[in-house]
């Protein structure tokens, strides 16, 4: 298991980046999935699969799976990497500063987590995973079935936001994310907690994103920059 190297990001610049933000953790006009519609998209995405179901997991899944997983196992993704590039003016962000969802693109690996779901507990389980991560009907197309290897062999299993649809999309540079992130806060809190989070997640199983990794360094030393408050 890779040794990750320490972090720069800290609780204490998170304490700095965050603030107060009042408001609506989703857009106002979308249209929130309710239980039937969320039975309705679980059902299409796992007929005819395996069982446990696998979810692959690259960000706060690892460390907020938020469902009763049965077993978790190193995995990679095959033709994806992470990558902040879904703009957010909610959660974590607001219209006044945006901020960035992590999603994954195209191309390269991607080291995560496979989470099976606990037997028994589809039902509730996938409720909780697709209420979260797709929200709206706005979103519902961003689930799929992706290639991923584990020490196993090749399978597959379900993720979200891989190729993300009916998203606004950011095709910004490391520099310009890690700016965004360190600046970006909503109802949910903000970008540079997203960021440590994920990387100590990632720290915690023994995987090294340089991706990540240069990113929550930018981020520190955006914040360590200023001498109050962002603008």
């Amino acid at each position: 298991m890779t040794t990750a190297p320490p972090l720069s990001l800290t609780d204490d610049h998170v304490r700095r980046a965050t603030r107060q933000i009042v408001g609506a953790r989703h857009r106002l006009e979308w249209h929130l999935l309710e239980d039937r519609d969320l039975d309705a998209i679980a059902a299409r995405l796992t007929r005819g699969r395996q069982r446990p179901i696998p979810i692959f997991a690259y960000g706060s899944l690892i460390w907020n799976p938020d469902f009763a997983v049965h077993r978790r196992t190193r995995a990679t993704a095959l033709g994806w990497h992470r990558q902040f590039n879904i703009s957010l003016d909610h959660f974590r962000g607001s219209p006044a500063q945006l901020g960035l969802m992590l999603a994954l693109a195209r191309g390269g690996r991607c080291e995560g987590l496979v989470l099976e779901i606990a037997p028994g507990t589809e039902r509730e389980s996938l409720r909780s995973i697709l209420r979260r991560e797709l929200v709206a009907h706005e979103l519902s197309r961003n689930a799929s079935w992706i290639e991923v290897e584990t020490a196993q062999g090749r399978s597959e299993a379900l993720t979200f936001y891989a190729g993300p649809v009916d998203t606004d999309l950011a095709d910004l540079t490391i520099a310009e994310q890690a700016m965004r992130l360190a600046r970006a806060c909503g109802p949910a809190g903000s970008g540079a907690e997203y960021l440590l989070r994920t990387a100590r997640g990632l720290r915690e199983a023994g995987i090294v994103d340089p991706y990540i990794w240069e990113l929550q360094a930018r981020v520190a030393a955006e914040i360590d920059s200023w001498t109050g408050q962002p603008e």
